[in-house]
């Protein structure tokens, strides 16, 4: 999921500071794809190759932004976390030992995996934006047709990727349905799927990602 972090996010009269990356994306399958040069399964059956309606064009990539304070979290306020299964492709809301609710997911693939360990939700956005690792464009298209969704629950951060769970559009929707091993490595969700996880988690949150 090597990715090169933006310096800036626009949003309609307003331009933020972020650090959240680039990545290009294939525009048929949804299949997340290396850095473009000079810049920085287990599925019970392989989904079938899709040709996907039009979207934008590999060589884009997302830039969701961070608050002001990537690193930092929140007083927690609930005994809630989230359960990332990979060997199941589902991931879970649970408080208390009780699950309040379970998806399923789509994650890395073999050659860039969703990370393992203990994590905790670093930032929220709503309407993450996508722009172009070529051009350095900003794509138009936001919300749940945009290629990151509607959501962005970002859990993990290193010194050159971030790791996040974010929504779907419904081109891609089959990576999700079929629970396969195709991005980057992180975490895609149908759209009202991450949107009640979204709005049931707090900054700080736990973020469990085992195999």
């Amino acid at each position: 999921m090597t990715r090169r972090p933006l310096t800036g996010l626009l949003i309609p009269g307003l331009l933020l500071p972020l650090g959240l990356p680039l990545l290009a994306i294939d525009a048929a399958t949804g299949a997340e794809l290396a850095e473009l040069p000079p810049l920085p399964a287990i599925s019970t059956s392989a989904p079938p190759v899709r040709t996907a309606p039009a979207l934008p064009a590999a060589g884009s990539a997302p830039a969701a932004p961070l608050p002001s304070s990537p690193g930092a979290t929140a007083a927690v306020t609930s005994n809630r976390q989230i359960l990332l299964e990979l060997g199941r492709r589902t991931i879970s809301l649970v408080e208390d030992g009780k699950v309040l609710g379970s998806w399923p997911v789509a994650i890395g693939d073999s050659s860039t995996p969703t990370p393992t360990g203990t994590f905790t939700v670093r930032n929220k956005v709503v309407n993450p934006q996508y722009q172009s690792t070529k051009s350095g464009k900003v794509n138009p298209t936001i919300g749940a047709q945009g290629p990151l969704g509607d959501r962005w629950i970002g859990f993990h951060a290193t010194d050159k990727d971030q790791f996040g769970i974010h929504g779907t559009p419904s081109a891609w929707a089959w990576t999700v349905t079929s629970r396969a091993a195709v991005t980057h490595g992180c975490v895609r969700m149908l759209t009202p799927h991450v949107r009640q996880l979204f709005e049931k988690v707090q900054l700080g949150t736990p973020v469990i990602v085992r195999r």
